[in-house]
């Protein structure tokens, strides 16, 4: 699945989550949609790069460019972002820590939601352990999705794993006013959060009758 679909879905479930897995050389960005019953489902995922030659001002301001367009078109409900950590390599972690203030800036900017999730919690979310390696869960995310192949490249699968994680663990936190993962003023029930967490008790309480 080298070539990543292009066209926004049209919203078929109750919310949309943008996944976004920061970086400066690629950045993975993927939305997806959650229904009840956890049942997500794929409207588009992408990488956006930039070429290490440029100066670092274009390079930052082309991929907030695209992420804001993105969100223009997609109109997600909220935004999942994976936490940035210490790691040996500080350039990658600069360029990560970079990407993710633009994303921040840009949740702010159009009144979303944003929450932050590590690693560890979106491997264990998806994979079912916090250990799991890229190809254990771009695995996970193919069949998650009903994809036939994994999206590629890792940074595509790692962007829609960061919003499912979100949609299976953190979308009533990131709605709730003290949830714990979100983040900022913006972390507000909207209608469609309202409809999709209206859905889920009812389908629960037909499973219990």
């Amino acid at each position: 699945m080298d070539e990543q679909p292009r066209t926004i879905q049209p919203k078929v479930n109750n919310l949309r989550i943008l996944g976004v897995d920061p970086g400066l050389t690629r950045c993975g960005v993927g939305v997806v949609d959650l229904g009840v019953g956890r049942k997500v489902s794929l409207v588009s995922v992408d990488v956006y790069r930039t070429e290490p030659t440029l100066p670092l001002d274009q390079r930052i301001g082309s991929i907030g460019d695209r992420i804001e367009q993105l969100i223009l078109e997609a109109k997600p409900e909220v935004i999942a972002l994976e936490r940035v950590y210490a790691d040996v390599n500080v350039r990658s972690v600069m360029g990560t820590a970079q990407i993710s203030g633009v994303v921040l800036l840009l949740a702010n900017r159009h009144g979303i939601p944003i929450a932050m999730h590590t690693p560890t919690e979106v491997k264990a979310a998806v994979t079912g352990s916090g250990r799991a390696n890229k190809e254990q869960v771009g695995n996970m995310v193919a069949k998650i999705l009903g994809l036939a192949e994994v999206p590629k490249p890792a940074d595509a699968a790692d962007s829609l794993a960061i919003a499912i994680c979100h949609g299976w663990r953190g979308a009533g936190a990131t709605a709730g006013s003290n949830g714990a993962g979100a983040q900022g003023s913006g972390a507000t029930l909207t209608a469609a959060q309202r409809a999709w967490h209206a859905a889920e008790r009812a389908a629960a309480a037909k499973r219990e009758g």
